[in-house]
């Protein structure tokens, strides 16, 4: 889905070639621990006398730190001059990314790299009005910030659970996607810093690409699967976004053999308790012992597992509806892997492989490889983080490190 922005701009440091060749040295310094001249010739082909010329206004600029020259860290040399050694200035900013989810918003801090350095978590009402959710986040940034001291955050990326376009606004047709984006974009933008908002899977696909299952991959859609179906797409190394609501999934509802948007987690749970309810699930059953209203997916998952007949055919039939859903994703974007995410991804391993077994009875090309997240619940708050550094990383010529970004 679209992000937005709530721009802000520090000081222009270049353009056109010289541009090109800056962020070409910040691409090293973020890729390695500490790094020569040499690095950064090899890496861009740049000429000495450039490439140490840039690394010295990137360390006026505050983006990196000299350290101590190569003979003194250890390393070998067997004549002439000890080579300048640069790391970039790690702990110089700060991002901040943020899951404002339905029930809860969880902020975490990093630093450039991304290594946390504080968090927050608060629960909030599903049903509050804008200025209650509005509050909340703020008082959940504010609170992180405040563990994490005193530094200058360059970028700060929401994550919430709506289609978002290009202004920040969510469709006014849906009273839940108003609920939970009150008009955040605007609302959160007075922070002397850029301002991304996002939809939810959109960032879980990110922080796959970024630290998850979509490491190295060109291709692969992340699918969020609780209550609902929402996806992130990313073809060919970039996120899909269309106008704002390309992985909604609607699509679905025309999908013979899946009719709906419902995820694994309310499917699964419906089932269990409408055979609860009509008495077709045998006292023998592990899902027998529960009342009705306690029957939930993860029972489900652990009444297969300790081999329910029951709960078995259920997955069976979920791994049916999947395998259709990665068929017409799969084979409509021919990505390399659907990643599966959200509070069941543990639990989903054994049902993926029943779906994989599935899925080429339903394509001719080759199928995706279906793998769970392992990221778990942090999984849109590090996606936030990703969005926000990629963001820092794309305008860093544009951000003197020394004042941080200048006010909106």
């Amino acid at each position: 889905m679209s992000a937005t922005t709530t721009m802000t701009t520090g000081r222009a440091v270049g353009a056109g070639p010289r541009s090109v060749n800056v962020a070409a040295v910040l691409d090293t310094a973020w890729s390695v621990a500490a790094f020569t001249a040499t690095d950064v010739i090899e890496a861009t082909g740049l000429a000495r006398s450039t490439a140490i010329a840039l690394c010295d206004e990137l360390i006026e600029l505050g983006w990196l730190a000299e350290l101590d020259d190569s003979r003194q860290s250890g390393a070998e040399y067997r004549k002439g001059r000890p080579a300048r050694r640069y790391a970039l200035r790690e702990d110089a900013g700060l991002l901040v990314g943020v899951d404002a989810g339905a029930h809860s918003i969880t902020a975490v801090v990093t630093d450039l790299r991304g290594r946390e350095v504080a968090r927050s978590q608060r629960v909030v009402n599903p049903m509050a009005d804008g200025d209650e959710r509005i509050a909340a986040i703020d008082a959940g940034i504010d609170e992180a910030l405040a563990a994490a001291g005193a530094a200058t955050v360059l970028c700060l990326a929401i994550g919430i659970p709506a289609p978002v376009d290009t202004q920040g606004r969510s469709p006014e047709r849906d009273p839940f996607w108003q609920r939970v984006n009150p008009r955040i974009a605007e609302r959160v933008a007075g922070r002397g810093c850029p301002v991304i908002v996002d939809n939810d899977a959109n960032l879980a696909a990110l922080a796959e690409g970024a630290i998850g299952a979509g490491v190295g991959l060109e291709s692969y859609i992340t699918i969020v699967s609780g209550e609902r179906f929402g996806a992130g797409y990313v073809i060919d190394g970039r996120l899909v976004r269309g106008r704002g609501q390309a992985g909604e999934l609607h699509l679905l509802d025309l999908v013979e053999g899946v009719g709906s948007t419902l995820g694994v987690g309310a499917v699964l749970r419906d089932w269990a308790r409408e055979q609860r309810t009509v008495g077709t699930i045998p006292e023998t059953s592990p899902l027998a012992e529960l009342p009705v209203d306690k029957i939930e997916a993860r029972a489900v998952f652990e009444a297969a597992a300790a081999g329910d007949p029951v709960a078995l055919d259920m997955l069976d039939r979920v791994a049916d509806r999947l395998a259709r859903i990665g068929a017409v994703l799969g084979g409509l974007l021919d990505v390399e892997r659907i990643v599966f995410a959200g509070a069941l991804a543990p639990s989903m391993p054994p049902l993926l492989d029943l779906t994989t077994a599935a899925l080429a009875t339903y394509m001719n090309a080759d199928p995706p490889e279906l793998v769970a997240s392992t990221l778990g619940a942090d999984i849109v708050a590090q996606g936030a983080i990703a969005s926000a550094m990629e963001y820092v990383r794309r305008n860093a010529l544009a951000i003197d490190m020394s004042t941080g970004p200048a006010a909106p």
